[in-house]
């Protein structure tokens, strides 16, 4: 009993597959998708083994040479969603204790923040809006 070629090929697909999932390394699905096209390549059209082998390195060279960059790039960015203290930098509190170089307390996103204020020399009154600017450990540092 013979196999047929792109049986083989869907087996070196769910092989690199495997070794996706045990290593998550992106490049083993990319060939993956290489060993499946090779495996339509074969068996759909009926292609011999060098028309397989150059699919498989066609397909997979190409999903590397495009999707590693783009993947490589959004891995860089920043998330477009700040939570926690980063997403209190920025925000405007109302004093509810003076504060000035020394401490004080704001209420910050409905919450009561201890404080102080980023110029040394300068002092907020209570009611007054600031900006958080820092949030250091449990303190909010204002201007």
């Amino acid at each position: 009993m013979e196999i047929d070629p792109w049986v083989w090929w869907l087996i070196g697909a769910a092989v690199l597959g495997v070794g996706l999932v045990i290593t998550t390394m992106p490049e083993l699905g990319m060939l993956a998708v290489g060993a499946i096209a090779a495996a339509v390549a074969a068996g759909a059209f009926g292609g011999d083994a060098v028309v397989q082998v150059v699919v498989f390195a066609v397909v997979s060279t190409a999903l590397i040479a495009v999707v590693r960059p783009i993947a490589a790039r959004h891995r860089a960015q920043r998330p477009q969603l700040a939570t926690g203290v980063e997403a209190l930098k920025g925000k405007q509190a109302v004093v509810l204790e003076r504060v000035d170089g020394s401490g004080g307390r704001i209420k910050l996103a409905g919450e009561v923040w201890s404080a102080r204020s980023l110029d040394t020399g300068r002092a907020y009154e209570v009611g007054q809006e600031v900006d958080v600017v820092d949030i250091e450990g449990a303190t909010a540092i204002v201007m």
